[in-house]
């Protein structure tokens, strides 16, 4: 196998690699050829793809591969490859290979079980906490708000469901604290997904129980959350956040595995939390702090007044105290030394200035990145560093 000369092969637009195939397809053949399937095999194993566009047609013989160089169109460098789908317009992370990899841990019985669980305890949480909120004195004769009632109900429901469901499934019960876990790479993107997903169906379906189960001369608004009259959206928005935010930081630091002098219940740390932020908010908005507990009830009472404020509070306040806990007051000590390395490494090539980088390198450096036969050449982009036969199919979103 050998790499091709001119800049352009078969019509492929953008950055490519071509690779000239010694043996040629067999006449009439569209499928396939079995020469491809090695060479698709090493490509995904190095995170990349073999474009077989050129490949398929009879008597070609030749074929577009990325393997982490390219040569442009017109061009006689070889240089570091990040795109090579035709025409430019996709990277590599359309790939089936890597859109696999991201739902890698979907596919899995703990996982469903998990979700299930998100599902289950958020609509037994929704179910028994609204159901607190319900005023039998029904419109004529009003009873007055019982603001403890509430706010030891809302605490200790959640207290119990994380209890319950913790060790299952982590015990979010708010798609809050998961869009958090998200932002600190405590679960992926993919799974967050079904989690919420889970989590708003599970308050649907719990608030629709209560719905039912309720006569309608005291359904009255079903716990749906409201900003007091003599408030803005804004004041509202910002009171969100901040009860958020306490519940979720309480949530990172009672949970923190490199603790060791947490002894108490952890449960009951944030069932209290949750108290607390009722106890302060619900005069103010109806103290959600979860957007799933306000997305249930407005959907079976079909209010949407200021709804938006119900997710954007809490999801800016999650992320906020997650960011803060995990970044700031207490971070990983492995991901605090990756950090003052690459600091520490900028700082030492800059030395304060700012200094023009040219590409020096000769001719017959540049050829010497060039595939040779026999041996897999990787070039590490970030680093600059020739590697030869290490899998990377691995560091493939390694963060999702």
């Amino acid at each position: 196998m050998q790499p091709g000369a001119g800049g352009q092969a078969g019509g492929l637009a953008g950055p490519i690699l071509c690779v000239h195939l010694a043996a040629a397809p067999e006449p009439g053949m569209s499928r396939e050829w079995p020469l491809l399937r090695p060479l698709r095999g090493a490509a995904g194993s190095l995170g990349t793809e073999v474009d077989t566009s050129l490949c398929r047609a009879p008597r070609s013989g030749r074929c577009a591969v990325s393997l982490g160089q390219a040569q442009l169109p017109g061009s006689s460098r070889w240089q570091p490859a990040r795109s090579w789908r035709k025409g430019g317009k996709c990277g590599p992370l359309c790939t089936r290979e890597n859109i696999m990899v991201a739902f890698r841990g979907v596919w899995t019985q703990a996982f469903w079980k998990a979700v299930t669980a998100e599902f289950l305890a958020m609509l037994i949480f929704v179910l028994l906490s609204l159901g607190s909120t319900i005023n039998w004195g029904g419109t004529e004769k009003p009873l007055p708000v019982d603001m403890v009632l509430i706010s030891l109900c809302f605490g200790l429901s959640i207290a119990t469901m994380v209890q319950c469901f913790g060790h299952i499934s982590g015990g979010h019960i708010n798609p809050a604290v998961t869009v958090a876990m998200v932002c600190t790479r405590k679960i992926s993107i993919a799974k967050s997904v079904f989690y919420i997903a889970a989590q708003c169906l599970g308050a649907i379906i719990g608030a629709g129980i209560l719905y039912l189960v309720t006569p309608p001369s005291v359904v009255g608004g079903l716990g749906v959350t409201m900003v007091h009259g003599n408030l803005t959206a804004g004041h509202g928005l910002l009171v969100e956040l901040i009860i958020t935010f306490q519940l979720v930081f309480t949530i990172f630091a009672s949970c923190d595995s490199k603790r060791t002098d947490v002894t108490g219940s952890i449960a009951l740390a944030i069932g209290f939390s949750v108290a607390i932020g009722h106890l302060f908010a619900i005069n103010y908005t109806g103290a959600s702090m979860n957007p799933a507990r306000s997305f249930g009830p407005a959907v079976i009472m079909g209010n949407w007044e200021n709804h938006w404020i119900y997710w954007v509070g809490p999801i800016i306040g999650a992320v906020l105290a997650g960011g803060l806990y995990e970044y700031v007051f207490c971070p990983d000590v492995e991901l605090k030394r990756r950090f003052k390395e690459a600091f520490s490494k900028a700082a030492q090539q800059t030395k304060g200035s700012y200094m023009e980088v040219e590409d020096n390198r000769s001719q017959v450096e540049t050829d010497d990145l060039i595939l040779k036969p026999g041996v897999v050449h990787v070039i590490d982009i970030d680093r600059g560093e020739e590697k030869k036969g290490k899998d990377q199919s691995g560091e493939v979103l390694s963060s999702v």
